[in-house]
């Protein structure tokens, strides 16, 4: 079934359709290719087999959309038992009968049909503009949690129909170095103004910062490397009693996915191949605890949360001992991402250099504080206060006290999703995600 766009759309209802579509397209592009098998994949507790995340994303538009607003019975009988997120562990995922690709990809065909039908000749409310924008949101999160599906369980890498045209504009003589920040009032999350957020932004709210010292570029293969060569998996005195855990629990010695070659080189699996370490690429596969360890063997420490945004969204007052009132939407300012401010939406196939992109600098000078690489943060996800949450309530909450938090997106990250204020987050032990970290001066 192919779905054309309607005639009849005012410009809201053009532009959530726009979006879906969109949506959609990039999600069949993340699961082109794979065979019956893959799609089923093997047992791993840190992901869902491919066939789950296909049906998934159909039956959360069902539910927000149709059931919520039309009241309408189950389109297809057996996805409640399959595709409840709310319901059904991510453990138990691995043993359901799924449909067949084709079954599974007309449910949710006719889903979006649905939605974009319903939508026609009139003007969507402003709570149906919010629950369609959670949708799109929510299908691009699970597009790009495909994509490191298929890096986890060694699968070719996806093709993606739209990539950068040009090679990234790279300062090569941009040297690692740390950036000083004023300290002050900050007032830390979104604020109302935002056009889509979710319950763990909310609300901007006051915190005091002491000045401090942040990277200026995340860190990189060839400084990690200098870690791992050192010995720092195996110095005892560098890891936390829970990291020291981890660490002899995955019997890990290096990166997740580095392997060393009888020359002494390094490379590292990317999808379904070998390549070799590039030195100036963003350290990928790092979870909190060996982020740690590189901060302790390193004289560093990774930011907080609130550090980390003030670097990426504040601007210095013209004395440049505070910042100002004003907030960026993103590192560079209000303008949405483009190919030569940030790496997104899959458009370099990957990551880039750590000096590529000067035009998506901060305004204290912080380079790639979006895209290319998430970037783990000191600290621990939490409510903010007033914390009031949102119709999805298993989104967040859940989470609270357990999970670490991550800031600015990576190469896959669709751009209509992230901004500074968003937080993402993930166990302390997650290594198979695109995440890396920048770090801050003791």
């Amino acid at each position: 079934m192919k779905i054309a766009m309607p005639d009849q759309l005012t410009k809201e209802a053009q532009e959530i359709v726009t979006q879906l579509l969109d949506a959609r397209k990039r999600e069949l592009e993340v699961l082109s290719g794979l065979s019956r098998e893959q799609m089923l994949g093997s047992r791993n507790r840190t992901i869902e087999p491919p066939i789950w995340e296909m049906g998934h994303v159909g039956w959360f538009q069902e539910r927000w959309i149709l059931r919520n607003f039309d009241k309408t019975p189950p389109l297809n009988n057996v996805a409640d038992g399959l595709y409840d997120s709310f319901n059904i562990p991510n453990a138990e995922r691995w043993d359901l009968a799924f449909p067949s690709w084709q079954q599974t990809h007309d449910y949710i065909t006719e889903v979006l049909h649905c939605l974009v039908g319903r939508l026609t000749g009139r003007e969507p409310s402003e709570e149906e503009i919010y629950f369609y924008r959670l949708v799109i949101n929510h299908e691009d999160m699970h597009s790009e949690t495909m994509v490191h599906i298929r890096q986890t369980m060694g699968y070719p890498q996806p093709g993606i129909a739209v990539a950068r045209p040009l090679l990234p504009d790279i300062e090569t003589d941009f040297d690692p170095h740390d950036v000083a920040i004023p300290g002050g009032t900050f007032m830390l999350g979104a604020t109302p103004d935002l056009p889509f957020m979710l319950d763990n932004e909310k609300w901007a709210h006051p915190v005091e910062v002491t000045p401090f010292r942040i990277a200026a570029m995340p860190v990189t293969n060839a400084e990690f490397r200098a870690f791992v060569e050192a010995g720092g998996y195996h110095a005892r005195e560098l890891w936390s009693d829970e990291g020291w855990d981890w660490r002899q629990q995955a019997g890990a010695g290096k990166p997740v996915y580095w392997r060393r070659e009888a020359d002494g080189s390094w490379c590292t699996r990317w999808f379904d191949s070998y390549r070799p370490l590039e030195a100036s690429l963003p350290i990928m596969h790092i979870n909190w605890y060996e982020a740690n360890a590189y901060c302790a063997w390193a004289d560093r420490r990774l930011p907080t949360e609130a550090e980390w945004e003030i670097a990426a969204s504040a601007e210095p007052t013209p004395d440049g001992r505070s910042f100002t009132t004003t907030k960026r939407r993103y590192p560079w300012g209000n303008d949405l991402p483009d190919w030569e401010k940030a790496n997104l939406d899959s458009a370099a196939t990957g990551p880039l250099d750590v000096r590529a992109l000067p035009a998506g600098d901060s305004a204290f000078g912080c380079r790639q504080m979006i895209g290319n690489v998430w970037e783990w943060t000191a600290d621990t996800f939490d409510a903010y206060p007033g914390f009031e949450i949102d119709p999805y309530d298993t989104y967040s909450a859940p989470s609270f006290g357990q999970q670490k938090v991550l800031r600015g997106g990576c190469w896959v990250t669709r751009s209509r999703v992230i901004r500074n204020t968003w937080r993402n987050f993930y166990t302390p032990d997650r290594n198979n995600i695109f995440a890396g970290f920048r770090t801050c001066a003791l």
